[in-house]
C-alpha cells in the first residue's frame, strides 16, 4: 500500500474520531455528565485531527468560547496543511 494513501486513510480516521468525540463532548456537557478533557480534545487536534476538530466545533458550537480552541485549532490546521504541501512537493 502506498504511503501516500496511509496518510489519507489516517487523517480520514482521527479526523472522523476527533468530530465525533467533539460532539460526544458536547452532549455530556448538556446532560451534565463526566466530560472528555480538554487535553485529550486538542491532542486528538494536534497528532491531525484539526479539521475534525473545527468541524465539530463549528456544527455543534462547542469550545467555541475557549481561546486555546477557537485560536489554537486554527492555527493547528494551517501548520498541518503547510506540512503536508510542503512534505508533498518536496
Amino acid at each position: 500500500m502506498n504511503t501516500n494513501f496511509l496518510l489519507i486513510y489516517y487523517l480520514l480516521g482521527i479526523n472522523a474520531v476527533t468530530f465525533v468525540l467533539f460532539g460526544i463532548d458536547k452532549l455530556k456537557s448538556q446532560k451534565g455528565w463526566w466530560r472528555i478533557p480538554e487535553k485529550t480534545l486538542l491532542m486528538l487536534a494536534v497528532i491531525g485531527g484539526s479539521m475534525g476538530a473545527l468541524c465539530g466545533m463549528r456544527l455543534f458550537h462547542h469550545k467555541t468560547k475557549h481561546k486555546k480552541f477557537y485560536l489554537g485549532v486554527p492555527i493547528l490546521l494551517a501548520i498541518q496543511i503547510a506540512l503536508i504541501c510542503y512534505f508533498r512537493f518536496i
